[in-house]
């Protein structure tokens, strides 16, 4: 086993450190829906990142059904909330400004660990991370990073454990590299700028520099770890609790709209444009389009299904890495029954 990474403390960590410390499972429990109207969207948290675009696409075709719907039809109305980083749509979850989210996988894993009451209810994407090197670079093999300066997301990000994977393959330690936490929207301008020899993230920040023409893949997640989870729909458990019938609504257009990404090209070329939009990533739509072209399967969405064993090696990994300071029970940050009872949903967009 490798031994733990320790990344410099960053203002991120510390930020995650007090919203931890901030909370208990009390005051989590006496949150609920009460400051939010009936008539009031329900909110969704996201990043502007590929690893999220079903999001956007269930909003609107939610927001579309509504509209065609017959007298007395249940109407269900989710609004995408646009977070930039991590710990601050943690903390808007928690203190229930959103009621639900796209987290990373092994910090809804911390947070059940500590006692915070939230599960997974689906997932949101597989594969879809890259770990990027200038054009003009000499390396072709992960080993020639060695001793290079290597920038991930977050100690809770997966790509940090997609780092480790590759290390491991290459009978590599983390002591091999040296190790950065940086935004991921800072990492193509890093690089640039050579202040970063590579960086490992999601997209569309590999996509970014790609496309400008200054950077390229050195190893994709589509060639090493094919059934990569990293974004997790999560909410709070008592939201879970009392309102199932909206939860597997949203549940149900999630999955929909995986399966619809990637049915055809055309798809996921109209769900770049949409996500594109000011309600939404406000992003450039031809980098978005980039990585849903360049592999077409560089982020794949169809097979969303909830496999115990995957989560179970990712929160081993999560262990190892010292992510996560003991092992949970799966039973604890995970709720299969929507996925399960998930029902298919027309999507037209």
């Amino acid at each position: 086993m490798t031994p733990p990474i320790e990344p410099v403390v960053s203002r991120r960590q510390l930020l995650q450190s007090a919203a931890v410390a901030a909370l208990s499972a009390g005051a989590i429990g006496a949150l609920s829906c009460s400051g939010r109207a009936a008539d009031e969207p329900f909110q969704v948290g996201g990043l502007p990142v590929t690893c999220n675009l079903t999001l956007p696409i269930v909003c609107a075709v939610r927001a579309a059904r509504n509209g065609a719907a017959a007298h007395g039809e249940t109407r269900f109305a989710y609004q995408y909330s646009k977070y930039s980083g991590w710990p601050e749509i943690k903390e808007s979850l928690m203190a229930g400004r959103i009621q639900a989210a796209y987290m990373l996988a092994p910090l809804v894993m911390d947070l059940a660990d500590k006692q915070i009451p939230v599960k997974i209810v689906s997932l949101g994407h597989r594969s879809g991370a890259v770990i990027m090197v200038r054009t003009d670079s000499p390396y072709q093999h992960f080993r020639e990073l060695a001793g290079k300066v290597i920038a991930i997301p977050s100690r809770f990000a997966v790509d940090l454990l997609f780092l480790r994977k590759m290390l491991a393959q290459e009978h590599m330690t983390p002591t091999d590299i040296q190790i950065v936490e940086m935004a991921p929207p800072d990492m193509p301008a890093a690089l640039y700028a050579n202040a970063v020899d590579a960086y490992c993230t999601g997209e569309p920040f590999g996509a970014a520099a790609q496309h400008a023409g200054y950077a390229r893949p050195l190893r994709m997640t589509r060639d090493e770890w094919p059934r990569y989870i990293c974004c997790v729909l999560t909410a709070r458990e008592e939201l879970i609790r009392d309102h199932r019938e909206m939860f597997q609504d949203l549940v149900d257009h999630v999955l929909a709209a995986g399966v619809w990404l990637d049915a055809r090209q055309e798809n996921r070329t109209r769900a770049a444009e949409l996500a594109a939009g000011r309600d939404y990533f406000n992003q450039d739509p031809n980098i978005i389009k980039f990585v849903m072209e360049n592999p077409t399967d560089r982020v794949t969405y169809g097979d969303l299904r909830m496999v115990r064993s995957e989560f179970e090696d990712l929160m081993r990994l999560s262990v190892e890495a010292g992510t996560l300071r003991q092992p949970v029970a799966y039973e604890r940050y995970v709720d299969e029954s929507f996925a399960r009872h998930a029902q298919p949903v027309p999507i037209s967009l």
